[in-house]
């Protein structure tokens, strides 16, 4: 295997950092040189751990503000009056330029250069698909729900009403919505990246919402196929990992009520809500 220069994109909050930092590990154990570009917030965290780190734009705490307050695809109405859509839009705009240069750029604090090989990336950096095609570098998507079209379930920003057309149906149409949709609202941020930053032509829509699939992008979920298996209709360069652990807890000794709620019956299922903010937490 040879040893490359890997550029792992992440936007999102703690919750979706800190597996990429497991992996980064990994990958280093390999061999391989690995910067993980993220938010600034998240680069004490990143550097402890051994690992190179760039900033992108985006703040996490308003990223997730915005998702709380927009449950789903479409802008809520409070959202729109409040001029949440054109501070969200700016924001894109931002990540999307930090991203290249996440790409290309020295290191903030060493000022060793710094190229990219490979690019590992998660859904939201929006940025991975378009670097890579620049670069023309191979391209690698991995995250912690489901974002591949598939009839088993619906894609997790979708409100679904099954009462309008079969489960099946519906499961894979979410998919192609939630793409148009972003497509939809981001096109012109993204065609002017290409255009003005990358050297890139346009896309057109059709380009644009089928470029992962056309491409025949790998893409990597790392959660167990215990929890959830890989659906029959997933290619097999979709696949499932197992979670990513980032052991943190070595020095840990539980309470004794814990201890004894833990062996006093069957293993419990936890179930938490992460790094999630926002206005109604009840």
């Amino acid at each position: 295997v040879p040893r490359v220069a890997i550029l792992i994109l992440i936007v999102g909050t703690r919750g979706d950092v800190q597996p990429f930092i497991a992996l980064g590990k990994a990958l280093l154990a390999c061999g391989h040189r690995v910067r993980i570009a993220t938010h600034e917030v998240f680069r004490k965290f990143v550097r402890e751990n051994g690992i190179e780190f760039y900033p992108l734009a985006g703040d996490p705490a308003d990223l997730m503000s915005f998702m709380v307050k927009n449950a789903g695809i479409v802008p809520s109405i409070s959202s729109i009056v409040a001029g949440d859509i054109t501070k969200h839009r700016r924001i894109i705009a931002d990540i999307l330029a930090s991203t290249w240069k996440a790409c290309v750029e020295d290191d903030d604090e060493t000022d060793v250069s710094f190229v990219a090989e490979a690019i590992i990336a998660n859904p939201p950096s929006f940025g991975h698909i378009h670097c890579a095609q620049k670069l023309q570098i191979p391209l690698h998507m991995v995250f912690t729900m489901p974002w591949s079209p598939t009839v088993q379930f619906p894609h997790p920003l979708c409100k679904i009403d099954y009462n309008r057309a079969p489960i099946e149906r519906i499961n894979i149409l979410s998919y192609h919505l939630v793409e148009i949709f972003t497509w939809s609202s981001m096109h012109n941020i993204i065609n002017e990246f290409r255009k003005n930053v990358l050297g890139l032509a346009p896309l057109h829509m059709r380009q644009a919402v089928r470029l992962m699939i056309d491409e025949r992008v790998p893409h990597t979920y790392c959660w167990s196929p215990s929890l959830v298996p890989k659906p029959a209709d997933w290619p097999s360069h979709i696949d499932i990992s197992g979670f990513f652990f980032l052991d943190l807890a070595t020095n840990f000794t539980p309470p004794e009520d814990l201890v004894r709620f833990l062996e006093s019956g069957d293993p419990p299922i936890y179930i938490g809500f992460g790094s999630i903010t926002g206005h109604d937490s009840q």
